[in-house]
């Protein structure tokens, strides 16, 4: 099967996941700076949330490129990642009015965790679909990327029972560990196309 309907409507899901998040930010009901100061609980696990759908968005673009087809198996797994995704704008605000404790903190983490899980799944589908020696197989490799935060995801779940504000700034760190492009299937499709 061709791909670009699965691009096509991952990529319009993805939009209306941010668009949901940016509509749950709240208008301050005054015109003073110490209202707008008072929503930074909930600008700042927007910041958060939406740094993660970003990430899902450009590696998951990433990703299909490699491919030049899809089974069933692909749109089943595609689907299951963007189950996941669209439960984020719900977790987010949750945390944001909740002003980062313990149980928000913690199914937060859940919901990156699927994520992570789903991603994993998906991209498991799709290598086993191109083949052992196709470029997104040579490009993930062992993807110790994507089993170290699979791995501070739980750690962020376990320590926020204790102290959520931790478990949160974890979050970021594995945010942070993604913002920085992974040049993998970059590189891999440079050298393929200039052998």
């Amino acid at each position: 099967m061709k791909k670009s309907r699965l691009e096509a409507f991952s990529d319009g899901v993805i939009a209306i996941i941010i668009t949901i998040m940016v509509l749950e930010l709240k208008v301050p009901h005054s015109d003073d700076i110490q209202s707008l100061i008072q929503q930074w609980p909930a600008f700042t696990s927007y910041a958060l949330s939406f740094v993660y759908v970003g990430i899902y968005w450009n590696n998951h673009h990433h990703m299909l490129y490699t491919v030049d087809s899809i089974n069933g198996k692909a749109l089943w797994a595609n689907l299951n990642l963007l189950f996941w995704l669209s439960l984020i704008p719900f977790v987010t605000e949750w945390m944001g009015e909740s002003h980062f404790t313990k149980w928000p903190i913690v199914i937060y983490g859940a919901a990156l965790l699927m994520n992570a899980i789903s991603y994993t799944i998906l991209s498991n589908v799709l290598i086993h679909h191109s083949g052992s020696y196709s470029t997104l197989a040579q490009a993930t490799g062992k993807d110790w990327k994507g089993k170290a935060s699979i791995l501070i995801y739980i750690t962020a779940m376990i320590v926020s029972f204790y102290c959520s504000w931790l478990g949160f700034a974890l979050y970021w760190v594995v945010a942070v560990i993604w913002l920085v492009p992974d040049p993998r299937i970059e590189h891999k499709v440079a050298k393929n196309a200039h052998p």
